[in-house]
């Protein structure tokens, strides 16, 4: 482990120094703010909470609406680590503190929870506002200063400065423009830190099948399920909900989701049913019924009863069926190709996208290195841990967000709660 022996330039001395301004380095010095501590956010972006303003396409899934026991349900790596800070911080008071900053709330679809407004500045600028009493220096952390296996004070770009705790909540990798470069990684590593390595989650997936014809085309209540060449007749994954198409492949929430269940795209195939609330059956039984009002009306419109355009032509034209001949002309083997095609879309994955547009990090810092109950280094005292930057990530639906702010209630708890007296040899 290395030690750094340093005499203060400055004897003015925080009790929490938190390295990064981002969801969960504003939550906790919000708390320990409220606590009449003296912070210090070290924040290299001009703005703090700047990939937290675009989350949710710019509307901040800030939770889920459920318990703390479905939030665990729902983390993908590591969820028991998270049991004592999801017990202690639950969804309910993530709404609650919230609530009493002023931001009012809805639930929509899946439990999420949103601003009312719809608007992520709203999330990060009520996080801002609580912060108002904390000491904000734009430098980028170069070093974690320590003293006898505790943790003293950061060494910046621009000076040092000391402090009773060191928050690391500098995220993970994603969206790396935001400023999240796994600075984090490499701070914690020079102090013996293990590192999961990091790898995007949460991304759009490239497929073998690309119809850039349909870039742009969302689609909502259709299912998408994943399945592994070893087991190919039980799904790996499966879910109703939305999907968008893109030129290199698809996106949206049931491909993100999907993309979480891949270390690798070998092996994988993925099938959309854009029919999922009809049998096969009832799909024939509809395509006669249509045909039938009047055969003499274009093959399109049949088509374009099913689906939307310009997905209805693509099918057409798969199914070698000219959209100008007369509907009639159907053969029932066509109908039933059609009722299988709407039932069983199939793509094959071949990559993931990258760091750039993944939603958060999968690995990070070892939770074999973190107290679950404080969020502090079992290596580094006094070092404590929050968010992105932890071995712990869950699917869409305000889970990541939840993972964030429960643990730096539990770290700023902790620091609160601390009797331990800061002294300098």
């Amino acid at each position: 482990m290395k030690k750094t022996q340093t005499q203060p330039i400055d004897r003015k001395i925080y009790d929490s120094i938190i390295i990064g301004g981002g969801a969960s380095g504003l939550f906790c010095a919000a708390q320990l703010l409220k606590a009449g501590k003296k912070v210090l956010i070290l924040e290299p972006n001009r703005f703090l909470g700047r990939k937290l303003r675009i989350t949710g396409k710019g509307r901040c899934n800030i939770t889920n609406n459920c318990s703390a026991g479905e939030a665990m349900k729902n983390v993908l790596r590591n969820p028991k680590f998270l049991f004592s800070s999801l017990a202690s911080f639950p969804p309910e008071k993530i709404m609650e503190f919230f609530e009493s900053a002023g931001l009012q709330l809805k639930t929509e679809r899946g439990r999420r929870v949103f601003p009312e407004s719809d608007s992520a500045n709203d999330v990060a600028d009520a996080l801002v506002r609580l912060c108002g009493k904390a000491d904000i220096v734009h430098e980028k952390a170069r070093e974690i200063i320590t003293e006898d296996g505790a943790a003293k004070g950061v060494r910046t770009s621009g000076g040092v400065y000391y402090g009773k705790s060191v928050v690391l909540a500098a995220g993970g990798k994603s969206y790396p423009k935001t400023g999240s470069d796994g600075n984090g990684y490499t701070l914690a590593e020079s102090l013996g830190h293990s590192i999961i390595e990091p790898r995007p989650s949460l991304v759009p997936i490239e497929t073998k099948e690309t119809y850039p014809e349909l870039a742009g085309l969302e689609l909502k209540n259709i299912a998408l399920s994943l399945f592994d060449e070893k087991n190919p007749h039980k799904p790996v994954y499966k879910e109703l909900g939305q999907l968008n198409f893109e030129p290199y492949g698809i996106s949206g929430p049931l491909a993100l989701t999907a993309s979480c269940y891949m270390d690798t795209c070998k092996g994988y195939k993925l099938v959309i049913d854009f029919k999922p609330a009809l049998s096969l059956q009832q799909l024939d039984q509809r395509l006669v019924r249509d045909i039938s009002e009047d055969p003499s009306k274009p093959s399109e419109a049949i088509f374009r009863g099913l689906l939307p355009r310009p997905l209805d032509l693509i099918f057409a034209k798969e199914l070698g069926i000219g959209i100008n001949e007369a509907c009639g002309n159907i053969t029932k083997e066509k109908r039933k190709n059609i009722a299988e095609r709407l039932k069983s879309f199939t793509l094959t994955p071949v990559s993931l996208r990258g760091f750039g547009e993944a939603i958060v990090t999968c690995g990070g810092i070892s939770v074999k290195e973190i107290d679950p109950s404080s969020m502090e280094s079992k290596l580094v005292k006094d070092l404590y841990f929050a968010g992105e930057i932890i071995d712990c990530d869950g699917f869409t639906g305000g889970y990541n967000l939840t993972i964030a702010f429960s643990t730096a209630h539990a770290a700023s708890e902790s620091i609160i709660k601390s009797k331990e007296t800061f002294k300098w040899e």
